[in-house]
């Protein structure tokens, strides 16, 4: 078993990161440049920097800003919100990221994908999924979850891999900041399915809900906002105990 991930994640909104329930009631989560370099320190196995509000207010994302975080940081850094042209992956790769996230651009032109990976690599493109279980069906929404698809989320998995996608970011928006734990059936439905990374995001509230989804969910590494933020739970405690508990995780 390769060795898991915990990657801490930047929901970056008008320069302040924040976090909510459901993709809704955002409040203030402290500096996004900060909270990077304390996650860096705390050796957290990646960060993942997303521009939530880029794709509503048709913008991009915030160069600047990426490169500031960049500066404070000296592990491997995803980067996504807004980015619907090849152009602006070059930029923000040239800003520091090592990989750049895509989501709503590439649901209304899935080419995007394969375009990024054949002009990149795979290796630095990462499609994140925001799903939702509505009507016994996990479904794709977009735009910050606020726009619902009927495309069914192992359809899009199997798409974006085939396009030639390097891993997925994996978010459940019924389990987003609930702190209920993970959506581990689908989690390991798209594990299973796919052989590129898959990112679980959205429930963590517990160390034993990280070991629930290395383990029954099958995930790759698992992301995690409010836990880390707000202090509830230190990186270097959630590594021990998941070391205790037999996990393969990086030092």
């Amino acid at each position: 078993m390769l060795a898991k991930r915990i990657i801490p994640c930047l929901d970056v909104k008008d320069g302040r990161t924040v976090k909510g329930v459901n993709f809704k009631e955002l409040r203030d989560a402290g500096d996004p440049v900060e909270l990077g370099a304390l996650y860096a320190e705390q050796l957290a196995d990646e960060l993942c920097f997303l521009d939530i509000s880029a794709t509503l207010e048709e913008r991009k994302t915030f160069a600047s800003l990426v490169k500031d975080i960049a500066r404070n940081v000296n592990i491997p850094f995803t980067v996504g919100g807004g980015i619907s042209e090849v152009s602006q992956v070059g930029r923000l790769l040239e800003a520091g990221a090592d990989k750049i996230t895509v989501n709503s651009a590439a649901v209304s032109n899935p080419i995007l994908v394969e375009d990024m990976a054949n002009e990149f690599g795979s290796q630095c493109v990462v499609v994140a999924i925001d799903t939702k279980y509505k009507d016994g069906q996990w479904y794709v929404y977009t735009h910050g979850g606020t726009k619902a698809t009927p495309i069914l989320t192992i359809d899009w998995a199997k798409q974006v891999h085939d396009l030639g996608a390097g891993e997925i970011l994996l978010t459940s928006m019924n389990h987003d900041g609930t702190k209920s734990g993970f959506a581990l059936d689908i989690t390991r439905t798209i594990s299973e399915i796919i052989n590129i990374p898959v990112i679980a995001s959205g429930g963590a509230g517990t160390m034993k809900h990280f070991k629930e989804v290395f383990t029954e969910g099958k995930a790759d590494a698992a992301l995690a906002a409010s836990i880390f933020h707000f202090k509830e739970m230190e990186i270097g405690d959630l590594k021990n105990y998941l070391r205790e508990g037999g996990i393969p995780i990086r030092s």
